[in-house]
Order: structure tokens, then sequence, then C-alpha cells
């Protein structure tokens, strides 16, 4: 594979990072910032339903990574921000609504190659078997979209790429709180990942072989 390739549909996976009610639903305690009636969440929703839909309808790889915590939180390094204000929202429990799968946007684990993860940093590799299941799968070539963009995305995204996988990010199936934070996550990924909308992103390889 030379610097300028992208790989085939066959060594692609997909992440979805994230879709889970407290951080997509308008009644979570996290988020992504939105309103409830803001047509930005439901173009965010629709954008990653096409993204899983699509990963399956091209028989691709599926990996859906979730963030979740003990009850009191003993499993949480809290160590930054991000982890105390978790903690302080009592957001994303182990076993509670809030941190299970968003509506129409869950894993189908009785499918061959759709996987979930959990992890408790904000790299999904991190204390996780992600790197292994995907030697495993045989995958070089990443697309990467979940919420919120500037968080989970870009630190997935970093550590992909670090350890040598080529990333694409599905930036119309990201969200952040802030439209101008997720303008600037994406923009400074450009360095690293081709940055396409879901269409585009399941669309490319053909092209670049």
């Amino acid at each position: 594979m030379t610097a300028t390739s992208t790989p085939t549909l066959q060594r692609t996976a997909v992440l979805a990072l994230h879709y889970q009610n407290d951080v997509l639903h308008p009644d979570g305690k996290i988020r992504v910032g939105l309103a409830a009636a803001d047509p930005a969440r439901e173009r965010v929703i629709e954008s990653a339903r096409k993204l899983i839909e699509g990963a399956r309808h091209r028989a691709l790889p599926l990996i859906h990574v979730r963030i979740a915590f003990r009850p009191d939180y003993a499993d949480l390094v809290q160590n930054c921000w991000i982890f105390r204000k978790t903690a302080e929202l009592g957001a994303v429990q182990e076993g509670t609504w809030g941190a299970s799968f968003y509506d129409g946007l869950g894993a189908d684990e009785t499918r061959a190659n759709e996987f979930v993860i959990r992890h408790q940093r904000t790299s999904a590799f991190i204390g996780t078997p992600l790197e292994q299941l995907l030697l495993k799968l045989g995958v070089c070539h990443l697309i990467v979209a979940g919420v919120a963009t500037h968080s989970v995305v870009e630190m997935t995204v970093r550590h992909a790429v670090d350890l040598g996988y080529e990333v694409t990010v599905a930036a119309d199936a990201c969200a952040a709180a802030d439209a101008r934070i997720h303008d600037a996550s994406l923009d400074s990924m450009r360095l690293l990942a081709e940055i396409r909308s879901v269409e585009s992103a399941l669309a490319q390889p053909e092209a670049h072989r």
C-alpha cells in the first residue's frame, strides 16, 4: 500500500463512537449541547443511521464503541475536567438508559463482524481490545464517526493514525456542542485523515485502488 492509496472496502472497518442516549437524546445528561428541537440533532442522527446501515449493506466490519462506568464511578479516573463532569452529572452509568445506545443506532451482534466495545477514556483504543480486533479482521482503513467530534472522534483518529491506519472521518455523522468547535476539530484532523460525508466515505475506496 502506497502513501496515497486507499484500501478496498474489504480492508475497511467502521467505528461508530458514543451513539448513546446520554450523549444524543434530548433527555440525556451529556448530549451534544443541542436544543431538543434543533434540526442539527436529527441531521446527525440520520447521518449516523446511514453510516451504520451502509456498513451493514456493504458487509463491512462495524464496531460500536460505548462509554460506561460503574454507578459509583470507582472505575473512572477523574484526572481531567471532562471525566470529573461525567461523574458530577451522573452520566453513562453502566446498566442505565443513558449508557444504552440511542434507538436505531445500536449494535446487532447476531451479525458476523459487528461488535461492541466498552471503554472509559477518550480514545477508543485505550484499555480495549480494539487494536487486536482490527488486526484479526485484517483492517488497515477506518471510517470513524461519533460524538463528540473534538473528544472521542479526534482522539481515536489521532491514535489510529499513530498505529498506522488510514482514516476517513464521516463528518456529517459527527457533532459537538458548539458548531465552531466541531468545525475546528475537523480542520485539525485534515492533517491526518480524509474528511468526507457518510455517502462519500462509504463510496471512496473503489476510486483509489
